[in-house]
């Protein structure tokens, strides 16, 4: 049956795959499915997504403009009382300059640092009463009390009399603030018909529509991209500024020294001016840094009284697959609409996220400022507070203990710790750990530990100058990352693991991986309306299906992997399992350090450097990899007068991709220049790397990408052992079958690897007019089994009739480039 023709709006007439893609999205919001969807990226296309979900928002909201209109009107009376009220108030500019100087100051006492009395069997009681949110790590009580009283946090009975409907949102997640804002280009793009929302002739000239729809869209994000207040901002690190932020709202912090852009009873009016003027008009991230400024309101806390009427919303990752982090920003994703971009990596990125490591030195350093912070305080702590303090220590020094075992012990760098082993010190086995984890929540012990260290070692250093002294504020505070490396000491013993490593420099470390991702994304799934995992490369999708959605009914499954824009001839791909001299192309970790094998692969490159223009960019397995080959290429074999190394500079500037974390847009620009200038340019990257994900190698940056070997994890460390096993295990109990098991960890583990080749890959196409060629140099991409896991669009370029030798493959390729030369 045909699918319905339905207009989206689209700004531009749509292909037909990108038609048959927003049906299909379409078919998944409409319907409430979980769709996996494939589509390659093409720089000309504007996103589709929002012309769909505006469409149905209107539908929804014409059906109630008059009581919308209503309520509208009586939330402008409202906020024009308050604005009166403040503006007839204490001058605005004096009011500024109090409140910098009450940002700025520094006095405090170690008083500040004293914990409240707590008394556990209250636990029970405040957990039933509390009609907050259970875990916020972003907001204290009394911020959230006020919060509720300002109507930030709004209780369901009130919510119908303050804000308008809670129609249905778009929530849209990527990887990083840089995509959300080419997200954020794209909306702007839309131009959605007028729609008329006076239904009656009192409404006020606010109501009236202006000609244009303006999608409501609000960007979230976290403390380091929001933050205003420069004494905190400075501090540079997340967690630092967390913290920072978090002791600055103490019921206990004097008002001079509270931040004066928290909102409150005074500055209501411009939380609602921050709201209506990021809703009136598409901003991203740094706008809404800029408007909170602007009107001298925190737009980390004040964006909570935008979620509400936005249509939607734009967050990183970590604010969307974190329970914490949803609550603390008050997000309801129920009946809600969940886009995730980028989603090839979304189980990795939830075992990351809610993966943690903890070095000997930060165990070493909490513990010493828990010393330091009982000296001090040891006379003023009573009663739950010494017992509970007294546990901390001795669980650390446990923790610690099992490490410094394996500092002596000779044993592999890295290796799985039984969690009985990190509790087995003088009595900790008589801990309850959930009780002992709500302490530490509630009582804010390390809020006030760290506080205190910093606070005595700045009156140690009072000779030192300023600068020095605030610089060590800026350090990550050990006891909350510690502490959060003890919660996951209560997370099911299925769920994860534990494992020691062991760098270099003989320093240890602990690490808790998340092995499982569905528990912490089924929230997710069971509250939204619709989840819809979209990306480029989603190919394989089996995963998806097995390891994240398991537990979901098949009917609500939907799959789709769209073609490429691009006509079949502007695009060649070779499996080449043949190098020059009719070696074979084998790069399996026990073969691929042959020097015959190097020697050959660098030949290869010669010839291609001669026949592929402008750039071409290779992508070797790993960096160590990456480094011995280029040792060897750099180094005069059988008495060659030049080394590869030396000839394949005259071919093209050869640029390398460093392990370093930074450099990467020199490395960039670098390669550019060089094909800009016309010599070309030969990129030397890895799989995984920086550059095969988020660049884009279009035109004369990508005409040919190669990929050498298959990019396998090392399955004898530790922790892909356990991953394996764990896949094997929990699909031997779900079907009862062994044989499915070792299926499936398989399977695991080889999509894994193809994942990050079809990333890679995907760097090139990126538009209609494009063309490239894809070369895999491996004899195991002639399999179907491996062939079978690239994306549809790439397989339909496989040229099938190369695969006796490497001649053949660089006549095609020859005459491929030829056809080219007009283009």
């Amino acid at each position: 049956m045909e699918p319905a023709i339905r207009d989206f709006h689209h700004p531009y007439t749509p292909y037909d795959i990108q038609s048959e893609l927003m049906n299909v999205v379409y078919q998944c919001i409409a319907e409430g499915k979980i769709g996996i969807l494939e589509s390659p990226t093409d720089k000309d296309e504007p996103n589709w997504v929002v012309e769909h979900a505006e469409a149905q928002r209107r539908n929804a909201l014409i059906e109630k403009n008059s009581e919308l209109e209503a309520r509208l009107r009586r939330v402008r009376a409202k906020e024009l009382r308050q604005k009166q009220d403040y503006e007839s108030g204490e001058p605005r500019a004096k009011r500024s300059k109090a409140d910098e100087v009450r940002a700025t100051s520094n006095a405090e006492d170690d008083a500040h640092f004293e914990l409240d009395e707590y008394n556990s069997e209250d636990e029970d009681t405040k957990a039933k009463t509390s009609s907050l949110p259970s875990t916020d790590p972003g907001l204290s009580s009394a911020s959230l009390q006020l919060m509720e009283k300002l109507g930030l946090i709004v209780k369901p009975s009130e919510k119908e009399d303050i804000l308008p409907t809670d129609a249905v949102k778009v929530y849209f997640c990527s990887r990083t603030h840089s995509q959300l804002a080419q997200f954020v280009q794209e909306l702007r793009r839309v131009d959605l018909p007028e729609v008329s929302w006076a239904t009656d002739k009192d409404s006020s000239k606010e109501g009236k529509s202006d000609g244009k729809v303006v999608i409501k869209h609000l960007p979230l994000g976290s403390r380091k991209n929001l933050c205003i207040n420069t004494k905190v901002s400075r501090l540079g690190s997340a967690p630092a500024i967390n913290e920072r932020c978090l002791e600055l709202q103490q019921p206990d912090t004097s008002k001079d020294h509270k931040c004066p852009f928290i909102p409150n009873n005074e500055n209501e009016t411009l939380v609602n001016d921050f709201r209506d003027h990021t809703l009136a008009k598409i901003r991203d991230i740094e706008d809404v840094g800029k408007l909170g400024k602007k009107i001298g309101i925190c737009p980390y806390y004040a964006s909570r009284a935008t979620i509400k009427p936005s249509e939607i919303i734009t967050l990183p990752y970590p604010l969307l697959l974190q329970k914490s982090a949803r609550e603390a920003l008050d997000i309801s994703l129920r009946g809600h609409v969940v886009i995730i971009d980028e989603a090839h990596n979304l189980m990795d990125t939830i075992s990351n996220i809610h993966s943690i490591t903890v070095s000997q030195g930060q165990l070493k350093r909490c513990r010493s400022q828990l010393g330091i912070y009982l000296q001090k305080f040891r006379n003023r702590l009573k009663g739950k507070n010494r017992v509970y303090i007294a546990q901390v220590v001795r669980l650390i020094d446990s923790v610690s203990g099992c490490l410094e075992t394996r500092t002596t012990e000779r044993q592999s760098s890295e290796g799985v710790v039984d969690v009985g082993q990190l509790m087995a010190g003088k009595g900790v086995d008589q801990i309850n750990l959930y009780k002992l984890m709500r302490y530490l929540q509630e009582s804010k012990l390390a809020r006030k530990v760290e506080g205190y260290s910093t606070y005595a070692e700045e009156q140690d250093t009072k000779a030192k100058s300023r600068a020095k002294a605030e610089a060590h504020v800026s350090n990550i505070p050990v006891l909350t990352h510690v502490q959060s490396f003890l919660q996951t000491l209560t997370n099911p013993a299925a769920e994860g693991r534990f494992f020691y490593e062991k760098d270099e420099k003989n320093q240890l470390s602990l690490k808790y991986m998340l092995l499982d991702p569905t528990h912490h994304f089924k929230e997710i799934v069971e509250d939204a309306r619709a989840v819809i995992l979209a990306g480029g490369t989603m190919s394989p999708m089996d995963d998806y299906i097995r390891h994240l959605f398991a537990y979901v009914d098949p009917a609500r499954l939907k799959t789709f992997s769209c073609g490429h824009i691009i006509p079949k001839e502007t695009l060649v791909a070779f499996p080449v399992t043949k190098g020059p001299g009719g070696i074979d192309f084998d790069f399996t970790y026990d073969k691929r350090n042959s020097p015959a094998m190097i020697e050959a692969l660098g030949k290869c490159l010669l010839q291609l450097s001669s026949i592929i223009p402008d750039g071409l960019v290779v992508f070797f397995p790993s960096y160590a990899y990456l480094e011995q080959v280029v040792l060897c290429w750099q180094t005069s074999s059988g008495g060659a007068v030049k080394s590869i190394w030396d000839r394949l500079l005259e071919r093209k500037p050869i640029v390398r991709e460093s392990k370093a974390a930074t450099g990467t847009d020199d490395v960039l620009d670098q390669y550019s220049q060089a094909i800009a200038n016309g010599r070309g340019g030969l990129l030397l990257s890895v799989i995984g790397g920086k550059m095969s994900e988020g660049i884009n190698f279009s035109d004369a940056l990508g005409r040919g990408i190669v990929v050498v070997g298959l990019p396998f994890p090392n399955i004898q460390s530790a922790q892909w052992k356990a991953k394996l096993e764990y896949i094997e295990q929990s699909t031997k109990t779900r079907t009862g079958s062994r044989d499915e098991g070792k299926a499936a960890a398989r399977e695991f583990y080889e999509n894994a690897c193809m994942r990050a080749v079809n990333q890679s890959i995907g760097r090139a196409i990126r538009h209609k007019g494009d063309y490239a060629s894809i070369l895999l140099l491996d004899r195991r991409y002639r399999t179907p089994r491996i062939e079978g896991k690239l994306p549809a669009w790439i397989r339909q370029g496989i040229v099938k009739d190369e695969a006796d030798g490497f001649g053949q493959v660089v006549g095609s390729l020859r005459k491929f480039f030829e056809g080219k030369k007009n283009v």
